[in-house]
């Protein structure tokens, strides 16, 4: 019988957590490069030039990769032959003191960004707790842990449905991915879990994303199982898509796609589907009683040597003094450099300025949006000697249904956040002759470093949602969305589809 210690579980945890924060896997790493390096469309090797450079300095300088430090998930497999202290009430508790010690670190501070009361209040629990945790005993002597940080783009993507058992998964499949937009961050893996009942093949879907990217390993080798066949076809189908990185249309849109299946009731096919991020967060450990988990950090030599020649091909804007005639010439996918102060915003402060609109009520003294730029983000707190932590966008279709009213009644001349607008958003910024730009998700560490100062200027009781105002100096932004409502993330998968189509013909 071995004894585990709940309080090296416990310091384990709250080690994984911050490991995960900065550290990428050298699997995905190395499936990055190999797609920054194969892909032709340049605004898609742009982007994924900026998650690489972005991970390698989260590496070097120990800070998130993402702002979204995620939602923890914990896998158990607790061998029957294990036996555990009382360092702590419950495994439970041993875990989310873990995930507070994490969050809380003073060195390296993670985003708080679970809140309680879902469906009412939804109050911030200010350390992320609690974790979701998912236990089973198996046999052995050993308690073997996965910790993951979910992030809410990619999560909130995941979908289910249930197929009658003679309909083909792959079209689902394919008709469903588009579907997703660009929100959940690609280039990244796609987990599929098939059968069990509803709940079964949502935990399978989540859990296969927490397996090594080997694509192309089991390509070389070739399918010997159903669900082998179904990850090949989906992954080279789901590439002919042309979605590319961010949406913007490419060659790579999955690094992998992971498949895992379960026994089911011979009526119905559950299949669920669930992405991971370009910011996948994920870390494997055993506990055998001989204390902590010891992490290994990926080798200093598996990051490419990338050179981001932004200054030579993107054009500077001073954003303090552009008016709605100068945006009227920018087109979609141009790369610009923004300086100047800019304005933050996201759900919790587009309804309590809607609300306040409708009302008649007037904004905070000092709040004017006039001929201004709003930035989807909710920013990590600062290290020590950091302005500001990392400060990636959030999606932005989730402002779609405020977007109107925004523009009508506050002369705001643009929007900045990530992935694809809606027809709402599209429309509103087309009627009142604004434009959308989007940052690189998955590249919030490399953002932040244009921040040169941050205040908090309205709304502190929303914490990271509160309105901040940012002073950049070359933020490197991509046109999205014109004002006469040209979407390059409608072009651009267009265009890349076709032309995958057209080179396999």
């Amino acid at each position: 019988m071995t004894m585990i210690k709940l309080s090296d579980l416990s310091e384990s945890i709250a080690d994984a957590l911050q490991f995960i924060s900065y550290y990428h896997s050298e699997d995905f790493i190395k499936a990055l490069t190999s797609a920054y390096e194969s892909e032709q469309s340049v605004a898609a090797k742009n982007a994924i030039a900026q998650i690489l450079v972005n991970s390698k300095m989260c590496a070097d300088g120990k800070r998130p990769i993402c702002q979204d430090t995620g939602i923890i998930n914990v896998f158990l497999e607790v061998g029957m032959q294990t036996s555990w202290d009382q360092s702590y009430p419950s495994i439970e508790d041993a875990i989310n003191a873990g995930v507070h010690r994490a969050y809380t670190h003073k060195e390296n501070p993670l985003r708080a960004s679970v809140v309680a009361d879902p469906d009412g209040l939804r109050k911030n629990t200010g350390d992320n707790t609690p974790a979701v945790i998912v236990m089973r005993i198996v046999p052995g002597n050993q308690v073997s842990v996965i910790v993951a940080a979910k992030g809410g783009g990619s999560e909130n993507k995941a979908t289910f449905t249930v197929l009658n058992p003679s309909d083909d998964v792959a079209e689902w499949v394919l008709k469903t991915i588009p579907k997703l937009g660009a929100g959940w961050c690609p280039p990244g893996i796609i987990g599929i879990g098939i059968g069990g009942t509803a709940e079964k093949a949502m935990l399978m879907a989540k859990q296969s994303l927490l397996e090594p990217i080997n694509i192309q390993t089991l390509i070389q080798a070739g399918a010997k199982t159903t669900a082998e066949k179904l990850r090949i076809d989906l992954y080279e189908r789901i590439n002919q898509l042309g979605i590319g990185a961010q949406g913007l249309g490419g060659l790579v849109t999955v690094l992998d796609v992971k498949v895992l299946d379960y026994p089911t009731h011979a009526a119905s096919k559950p299949v669920a589907l669930i992405p991971n991020c370009a910011a996948t967060r994920h870390i494997h450990f055993t506990l055998d009683g001989s204390g902590p988990a010891k992490l290994v950090p990926p080798a200093p030599d598996c990051w490419p040597d990338i050179n981001l020649d932004t200054q030579n091909t993107s054009t500077k804007i001073d954003i303090d003094n552009i008016k709605r005639k100068d945006i009227l010439s920018w087109r979609s996918g141009d790369s610009l450099l923004i300086s100047g102060k800019i304005l933050t915003g996201r759900d919790a402060v587009h309804k309590k300025l809607t609300d306040m609109i409708k009302k008649g009520e007037a904004f905070p003294p000092g709040l004017d949006f006039n001929n201004r730029f709003i930035y989807y983000v909710g920013p990590v707190d600062p290290a020590p000697g950091e302005v500001l932590g990392p400060a990636g966008p959030t999606t932005a279709t989730r402002m779609d249904k405020f977007t109107d009213t925004l523009l009508g009644a506050t002369g705001l001349l643009g929007m900045i956040g990530k992935a694809e607008r809606g027809p709402s958003g599209i429309a509103a910024i087309k009627k009142h002759q604004s434009v959308y730009l989007i940052a690189t998700g998955g590249a919030a560490y490399l953002v932040s470093k244009a921040i040169k100062s941050a205040k908090i200027i309205a709304f502190p009781e929303l914490g990271m949602e509160a309105i901040y105002e940012f002073e950049v100096e070359n933020m490197p932004v991509t046109v999205a969305v014109t004002p006469d409502g040209e979407s390059i993330h409608q072009t651009g998968p267009q265009i890349w589809k076709i032309k995958i189509g057209s080179t396999r013909s």
